[in-house]
């Protein structure tokens, strides 16, 4: 069952057909399997597939209303489930090159699931997929750390990593808190995954010292507002300190603060985060701003480098159209699925509290005040 919904239009900016035919630049690239690779063969190189933007992709394809070529997306993705609930961090043409598991990769998966019931209104496409959504979510929890943060890889040999990142800790909220609303929309109620999620979203919010220092990316800076755990004052604060850092007029949102390029993929996700946090003035500029980077048949090239005045890194990529279609979704409010980045089964994202302060250390802290 699919509901009939309209695609997204941005007045001004992109209408429904601009918007079809963006998904269409994705859908091209999808392979037989129903796998979405990153871009097509450039210069003889094959682009890649990760589960996280292979999921950020059917969302999309969904959205524009690409059903049938969403739903082999999914299935694909069921299908090549590993047994610990995880996937690969990366395929080539199929072959698996890099077989660690991570984290944000696996928990992502409940995002499109919940996103693609509420596109559509399909309980048997959300019970064919909630052993995978379990799975996963069963996966990334083994890699949470008293404190609260979640590791961000299992390795091949099965030994985790030893560091969180703050960009896939706030994916995994956004990513726990789906999984706990189709859990309960499904009956099969999992009250640990949100203790789990109150807690990775209370260190998210109050504990930097918790994650690597990847403070150049601006994924870092953002992050935690898209994902759900900084909100309010807090979340105006973080965009206002950081601005002009990665934010370059008339370009865009550059994907790292000291190199001089811009990345469509990186600004259509600040703009969701600015529309999330109520922002929606800079957050409907930045998107109209992005455009520059728009082809003719509706694809987007990744990114601009300015100082060289060159599409850098010289591809048009899945992620990109992909983040752009969520984006304008989010700005036109169009589908059931648009406001998954404000709230979750009409629970707004937000900053929660540490369902354990001792593990985080915050009772240690206030008791010595």
């Amino acid at each position: 069952m699919r509901s009939e919904t309209a695609p997204p239009s941005v007045p001004g900016v992109l209408t429904p057909d601009d918007v079809v035919a963006t998904a269409r630049s994705i859908a091209a690239q999808q392979e037989a399997s129903g796998a979405i690779p990153w871009f097509s063969p450039t210069h003889g190189v094959p682009g890649h597939v990760d589960a996280w933007n292979h999921i950020e992709a059917a969302m999309a394809l969904s959205v524009a209303g690409l059903g049938d070529e969403a739903r082999r997306a999914y299935e694909w993705l069921r299908d090549v489930q590993r047994p610990d609930g995880s996937w690969p961090a990366k395929w080539v043409l199929g072959e698996v090159t890099e077989p660690g598991g991570e984290s944000n990769h696996a928990a992502y998966v409940a995002v499109g699931v919940w996103h693609e019931l509420l596109a559509t209104g399909d309980e048997d496409f959300a019970r064919r997929m909630w052993p995978a959504v379990r799975q996963a979510i069963d996966f990334t929890l083994g890699l949470q750390t008293r404190r609260g943060e979640i590791i961000w890889i299992r390795h091949e040999d099965g030994e985790p990593s030893d560091h969180a990142l703050l960009t896939g800790c706030s994916s995994i909220y956004q990513s726990l808190r789906c999984a706990v609303a189709l859990a309960e929309h499904l009956g099969e109620h999992q009250p640990g995954w949100e203790l789990a999620a109150d807690q990775l979203g209370h260190v998210v919010a109050a504990h930097p010292e918790a994650f690597a220092d990847k403070s150049r990316w601006s994924m870092d800076w953002y992050y935690p507002v898209l994902g759900g755990p900084v909100r309010g004052a807090a979340a105006a604060r973080r965009f206002d300190e950081q601005w002009d850092a990665f934010v370059v007029p008339g370009l865009g949102c550059r994907c790292v603060s000291d190199q001089p390029w811009v990345t469509a993929a990186e600004s259509c996700e600040l703009v969701l985060a600015l529309d999330a946090a109520g922002d929606r003035d800079r957050a409907l500029e930045l998107f109209t701003t992005i455009q520059h980077l728009r082809h003719e048949d509706g694809s987007y090239w990744t990114g601009w480098q300015f100082e060289n005045e060159r599409h850098f890194p010289g591809d048009r990529s899945t992620y990109t159209a992909a983040a752009v279609i969520l984006a304008a979704d989010a700005l036109a409010d169009a589908t059931q699925g648009s406001r998954l980045f404000k709230e979750i089964a009409g629970r707004p994202l937000g900053p929660a509290e540490a369902s354990d302060p001792l593990a985080c250390g915050c009772a240690l802290v206030a008791a010595t005040r």
